[in-house]
């Protein structure tokens, strides 16, 4: 046998270990040749370095859209801040017949940015989805022209979640082999 053999050999062993661990329903799904042709696919170590690439991207952009998500939380709250000082400046200075008709008026006013802040945020969580879900679908293209098996673009719930577990086999035989060295 030759050392790429018996690399191959090994790697397919570690992940038919690391398999018993998953769910049965995935540990199915996970065909003897699938696991052969992911071990063949790590061989040289280029995976490796895709996945870690990819991670370190996809935590770049969590960790920005939380950022950008909070930032907007943060502006919205300094608007409720200064209406409501606002509103309480007015009902100061207003006489008291008036303050009814103030009161009512200024309800509205705050519903109306109650509602513009909703809505704000709807569109920033539906942005965050959408960047997330284009951050998916780039994964399992570099993965698929990297020719690991079992990835290429879908948004099946069930092909997701088996790429997903391979891709956790990926990383746990990363670490693995990063203890050995």
């Amino acid at each position: 046998l030759s050392r790429q053999q018996e690399r191959h050999y090994r790697l397919l062993a570690e992940l038919q270990a690391l398999v018993k661990a998953l769910p049965s329903a995935c540990q199915q799904r996970l065909s003897y040749t699938t696991l052969s042709e992911l071990a063949l696919a790590l061989l040289d170590g280029t995976v490796f370095e895709i996945v870690q690439g990819l991670l370190e991207i996809q935590h770049l952009t969590e960790k920005n859209l939380y950022s950008q998500r909070r930032q907007l939380h943060s502006e919205h709250r300094g608007l409720k801040q200064e209406l409501f000082h606002r509103h309480k400046e007015a009902q100061q200075c207003c006489r008291p017949h008036n303050l009814p008709l103030l009161r009512a008026a200024q309800q509205r006013e705050m519903e109306a940015m109650e509602q513009q802040i909703r809505e704000e945020q709807r569109m920033m969580d539906e942005k965050i989805v959408l960047e997330l879900d284009q951050k998916v679908i780039d994964q399992q293209s570099t993965l698929e022209k990297a020719g690991v098996s079992g990835f290429y673009i879908t948004t099946n719930p069930q092909e997701l979640t088996l790429q997903m577990n391979l891709l956790e086999l990926i990383r746990k035989l990363q670490q693995k082999e990063a203890e050995k060295k």
